[in-house]
C-alpha cells in the first residue's frame, strides 16, 4: 500500500520488472541477471540497436550538465562509462569523476573498457545502490544517470538520496528513454524497439534482457510525470528536453540553494 502520489511514503510490496509485477526485494537481482547477460556485448549492442545515436545524446547531456573544470562528480548507473569518460575530460586534472554501479559485472565491464586506453587519474570506481549512498550531505557538485533510471526500484528513494549528497545549487542530470511526442514517430519507435529481442538473438544469442529493455522503457514516466517527481523530490527549476522527438528526454534540476 502507498499514499502518495508517486508512492514515496510508504513502502509498496511489488514494482514493475518490465511489464512484470515482482516483489520489490526480488527486482534488483533480477535487474542484475539482466546486466550480468549484456555485460560482454552492451557497448556493441548499444550502438546496434541504438543505430549510433546514443553516444550523440549522451555528449549533449553533458554539454547540458554545468560540469566545470574542477568540479566533483558522481556517475550513477554508469554503465561501461560513457558518461564518466565524457566527465573525466570535462573536470580535468583537479576534479573528479566517480564511476558507479549497483552490478558488478558492469564494473569490471567499464574498468577493461578505460584501462585499454589508460584509466584517468581522476577517475575512480565504486560498487554503488543509488537508493543508498554512503556519501555525507553536500558532497558532490553534480551527478549524472544515463539511461539507468528506469531500472530503480524505487525512484523516488533515489532522487532523494541523490538530492541529499549534491551540493546547494548542485546539478542532476538524466538522460533516459521517454515518449515519442508525435503518433507516428511512436508507431515507429516501437516497431522498431520490438526487433530488439531478435537482434539479441541474432547476435549475442540471447533476446531475453532486450524483452526486458523495451518493456522498461514502455513502463518508465512520461516527461512531465518524471519531471513532477523530481519536483515532488525537492528539486527546483526543473525541466526537461525532447531528444529525437522525444524517444529520449534529458531532465535537469538543482538542489535549491541555502
Amino acid at each position: 500500500m502507498t499514499t502518495g502520489k508517486f508512492g514515496a511514503e510508504a513502502v509498496a510490496e511489488t514494482t514493475h520488472f518490465g511489464f512484470e509485477k515482482v516483489r520489490v526485494e526480488e527486482k534488483a537481482s533480477r535487474v542484475a541477471e539482466v546486466f550480468d547477460t549484456v555485460s560482454s556485448k552492451y557497448d556493441f549492442m548499444n550502438d546496434v540497436i541504438s543505430l549510433g545515436t546514443h553516444r550523440f545524446l549522451k555528449w549533449h547531456a553533458i554539454t547540458a550538465s554545468n560540469i566545470k573544470p574542477g568540479s566533483r562528480v558522481l556517475d550513477i548507473a554508469a554503465g561501461t562509462g560513457d558518461l564518466t569518460i565524457l566527465i573525466s575530460k570535462r573536470v580535468g586534472p583537479h576534479g573528479s569523476a566517480i564511476l558507479s554501479d549497483i552490478n558488478s559485472q558492469m564494473l569490471e565491464a567499464a574498468r577493461k573498457r578505460l584501462s585499454r586506453s589508460g584509466i584517468p587519474d581522476n577517475v575512480k570506481f565504486l560498487h554503488a545502490d543509488a537508493e543508498e549512498l554512503h556519501f555525507a550531505d553536500d558532497t558532490f557538485d553534480a551527478v549524472t544517470i544515463g539511461y539507468g533510471i528506469r531500472n530503480f526500484t524505487d525512484k523516488m528513494r533515489a532522487l532523494r538520496e541523490i538530492l541529499r549528497v549534491l551540493k546547494p545549487g548542485g546539478q542532476l542530470t538524466i538522460v533516459e528513454f521517454s515518449r515519442p511526442t508525435s503518433k507516428p514517430l511512436r508507431m515507429m519507435a516501437d516497431a522498431y524497439s520490438s526487433l530488439w529481442p531478435t537482434l539479441g538473438e541474432i547476435l549475442v544469442g540471447n533476446g531475453k534482457p532486450y524483452r526486458y529493455l523495451v518493456a522498461s522503457i514502455r513502463m518508465h514516466p512520461d516527461q512531465e510525470t518524471f519531471k513532477s517527481m523530481m519536483q515532488h523530490a525537492g528539486y527546483a527549476h526543473v525541466s526537461y528536453e525532447n531528444l529525437m522527438g522525444g524517444i529520449a528526454a534529458l531532465h535537469i534540476g538543482l538542489k535549491p540553494q541555502v
